[in-house]
């Protein structure tokens, strides 16, 4: 165990340590800019690397190679295609952003509706963050390490309270980085994490198939490739997990609302020192997106051909690759790159919540003349508080079973989707009033609960991502006929605040259109009219 301990706890502690390194003289921590957005001074790089360590977790590298591991090629699209979200991040959305000078989503809310809308939107993120997202990291990562460490078996101690004392140990960690640093300490950790990650990820793939292979790469290639071709058609049946139909549907809502509404990912593109450097690190994000599945989706397959699909759980098809192709003491500096992945999950989320609470809240609600130097402090110490609750909640997903985690999952879109609906509406129908945005969230919502529940409880059983879709556009029509009864006075124009530079990268067209004939190449390629061989 000490073989793979040690460097697990020297590369851990090398990354606290130049974190705290690059931020100790900094003085951004004292103002709300600062603190939350790193004085928005961030390069192309290190909003690249923390858009993907924020992105990246275990639920990629665990649970989609699990889900690979199931079904194959076909779940890439979760990844490939949110390359055409961060797309439209660049060209769309992005620009405007900067140009009103945001600091979170929510802030647009108020301008464009009015402040109750803020404050119910930042109130459901809240909970999603506090109930969902930040207990899944912290439980997805506890079961990595046992997995890894054997914690129970080494300590003499049962699984949960081994749960308990992983759960802790990355709260207070993660904690660190984001209540201690800001968005500053959080984005250089990401960036040395992410080049970690995608060294370290990529590895697993390659000496799979070296192994495969008999220390041949493409020997190895061909021999998974002919044994399972099966497993390499990107393009779902309609019985699949992810059916090719699912693309033109509901795929665009999840997809685009996590790459350009979600606090905790577009706040990264906020802290960019201007509009063209916030979008290079934007389409630099994407670009790797498309081959991303290299990482979180290729070892899976691999995984079934190795392992002859004989692993009960598709969950431990990447951890049992990781532990047969590694050597032993490679293994802990890998675990430390995952921790790192699950850290900046967990910071960047923490931070990002902090941030809707200390602005949409506080400052907006309990203080509204309190000072930079309290925004900051009620933001560190309500940063904490949200950690604890976390912690405290994590644990106890185990003992719900899978059944629970999967709920709370889709759980999200109960509330994502109608928030997606009324931001899109704000930027795209200038004439939507605040009374209809209202109407629009309430309805969304128990539209899209009956949609999950009601029609399951008649037998009717659609894909869920159509069924998403379908609430989606209802939700728009109810958003337009409700301002006819209840209209706006006049129509809704954007401010540039004069925050930062917001012209726009010179590459920014060519860029974008290589990127989305990169994606769309993808998916052919992987297609049974590309390269998968006939039967």
């Amino acid at each position: 165990m000490f073989t793979i301990l040690i460097p697990f706890l020297l590369f851990t502690a090398g990354v606290a340590f130049i974190s705290w390194w690059y931020t100790r003289k900094t003085e951004l921590t004292h103002s709300s800019i600062g603190y939350f957005l790193g004085g928005r001074n961030l390069s192309a790089i290190l909003i690249t690397a923390s858009l993907l360590l924020t992105n990246l977790s275990t639920e990629h590298l665990v649970g989609l190679n699990g889900s690979a591991y199931a079904f194959g090629m076909e779940v890439m699209a979760w990844e490939t295609l949110a390359a055409l979200a961060l797309v439209l991040m660049a060209v769309y959305f992005l620009p405007r952003y900067l140009k009103m000078g945001l600091v979170t989503i929510t802030e647009f809310l108020e301008l464009r509706y009015d402040k109750q809308t803020r404050v119910i939107c930042s109130g459901l993120f809240l909970l999603l963050y506090i109930t969902t997202l930040l207990p899944i990291v912290l439980y997805t990562g506890a079961i990595s390490l046992e997995s890894i460490f054997n914690v129970s078996e080494n300590l003499n101690i049962d699984k949960f309270t081994a749960m308990i004392m992983m759960v802790v140990g990355i709260g207070i960690l993660g904690s660190l980085y984001a209540i201690l640093g800001g968005l500053k300490a959080v984005a250089i950790s990401d960036l040395i994490n992410g080049i970690g990650l995608i060294i370290g990820g990529s590895l697993i793939p390659i000496l799979a198939f070296y192994k495969i292979g008999d220390g041949s790469f493409t020997t190895g290639i061909h021999t998974v490739f002919e044994a399972v071709p099966d497993r390499f058609n990107a393009v779902g049946e309609s019985t699949s997990d992810v059916p090719f139909s699912v693309i033109f549907t509901g795929m665009f809502i999840p997809q685009i609302f996590y790459w350009t509404m979600n606090q905790s990912i577009i706040q990264r593109a906020f802290a960019a020192k201007n509009l063209a450097e916030g979008q290079k690190g934007v389409l630099l994000t994407a670009f790797f997106k498309i081959f991303i599945p290299f990482i979180v989706v290729v070892p899976g397959i691999i995984a079934f051909y190795y392992f002859k699909n004989s692993l009960n759980d598709p969950d431990y098809a990447y951890p049992e690759l990781v532990k047969a192709v590694l050597p032993t003491s490679a293994i802990g500096i890998f675990a430390a790159i995952v921790v790192g992945a699950i850290l900046s999950t967990f910071n960047g989320a923490l931070n990002s919540a902090s941030t809707l609470f200390s602005i949409d809240i506080y400052k907006g609600y309990i203080k509204q003349d309190a000072s930079e130097t309290e925004i900051v402090k009620f933001g560190k110490k309500s940063g904490t508080i949200m950690a604890i609750v976390s912690m405290i909640i994590a644990p106890f997903i185990s003992m719900a079973g899978k059944g629970l985690y999967i709920i709370l999952q889709e759980f999200s879109s109960i509330f994502n989707m109608p928030i997606f609906a009324i931001i899109i509406a704000g930027l795209l129908l200038p004439k939507v009033s605040a009374k209809a945005a209202k109407i629009g969230l309430i309805f969304g919502t128990i539209l899209y609960l009956f949609s999950k529940f009601g029609l399951d409880a008649m037998g009717i059983h659609i894909h869920f991502l159509h069924r998403l879709a379908v609430a989606f556009f209802v939700t728009i029509i109810t958003l337009i006929i409700a301002s006819k009864y209840y209209p706006r006075k006049n129509n809704f124009i954007i401010q540039d605040t004069g925050a930062i530079n917001v012209e726009n990268w010179k590459y920014l067209k060519p860029a974008c259109i290589f990127i989305a004939i990169l994606t769309i190449l993808v998916f052919v390629l992987l297609s049974p009219v590309g390269i998968i061989p006939k039967q």
